[in-house]
């Protein structure tokens, strides 16, 4: 395994199901939603269908499993499917 390919993460992922709603401030408010797919204690992975998302956004969110503010990690798309990863603030 090459060193990239290793597993950084420090905090263990739990699978989590249900709804995520989002809301972007800038640069227009915008609300879309989600599916969660995992949380940890610092984040969460959701896919979604909003390609434009970067990392470094800012944005609130809602979950069954807590609301907040987080800020967007990663975003992939992969057959058509979008994730991004979230880090809690």
């Amino acid at each position: 395994m090459r060193p990239a390919d290793k597993d950084r993460r420090t905090e263990r992922r739990r699978p989590a199901r249900g709804e995520v709603v989002f809301l972007i401030e800038e640069p227009v408010p915008q609300r879309f939603g989600g599916q969660l797919m995992n949380i940890s204690k610092s984040g969460f992975r959701a896919a979604h269908q909003l390609a434009e998302l970067q990392s470094g956004m800012d944005l609130d969110y809602t979950h069954a499993y807590g609301s907040g503010r987080a800020r967007v990690m990663w975003t992939t798309i992969i057959s058509g499917r979008i994730e991004s990863g979230f880090l809690k603030l």
